[in-house]
């Protein structure tokens, strides 16, 4: 069992990663928004990975956290929700407004992500509910945010560091902040107020 690869992004797809361990190439499935918070080639990555065994294939699933494989697992722990269901759901909502969905029994939410109906979301509320708990649920999204996944995928550049955290203030999601910081292409000579104007330009449309 492969339990974390850490390696050099070598390609990117719309869904997966192939990371280069030590000049092997590994093709891992991630969730979407994984995929917007990362650089491109050439980065530092490192990978929590979930294993799929078939009689015809092998499939590696990875998560930039502990936290998002440990849902991962107990998503696909629910009958009739296969591994990419899985990863269709932690795309659509991470693992911290998917626990929030769950104690808030909100199927309607979980029913969103691609693939996934309103019976199928009924169901992991179901199995899922009694297994978490609000408090600690209100603590791990607090770490993440403390360690977030911007503040790892930034690389150390304050001034696009300090301009998501500015859209993230005036109330745009994480994801979508770093998305558009990343789509003005911020240069080192530019300024986090220079970054911030042409981030916003870009969420106006």
């Amino acid at each position: 069992m492969i339990a974390f690869l850490r390696g050099t992004v070598a390609d990117l797809t719309e869904g997966s990663v192939v990371l280069d361990v030590n000049g092997v190439g590994y093709e891992v499935l991630v969730p979407g928004q994984l995929i917007d918070m990362l650089e491109g080639v050439g980065q530092e990555l490192k990978l929590y990975t979930y294993m799929q065994v078939r009689e015809d294939a092998v499939a590696l699933f990875g998560f930039l956290t502990r936290d998002d494989l440990q849902m991962y697992k107990m998503l696909i722990g629910v009958g009739g929700v296969g591994p990419k269901a899985g990863l269709s759901i932690l795309s659509a909502l991470g693992a911290d407004d998917l626990r929030f969905a769950i104690l808030a029994d909100d199927a309607r939410k979980i029913s969103k992500a691609p693939g996934i109906g309103a019976k199928t979301a009924q169901k992991i509320i179901l199995e899922l509910k009694d297994k978490l708990d609000v408090e600690e649920a209100f603590e791990k999204k607090l770490a993440s945010e403390q360690s977030s996944p911007e503040a790892y995928a930034l690389s150390g550049n304050g001034a696009v560091q300090d301009a998501v955290e500015a859209l993230t203030a005036l109330g745009y999601g994480s994801t979508d902040a770093l998305k558009a910081v990343r789509q003005g292409k911020p240069t080192e000579d530019m300024d986090a107020e220079a970054i911030l104007k042409e981030a916003l330009k870009r969420m106006a449309f």
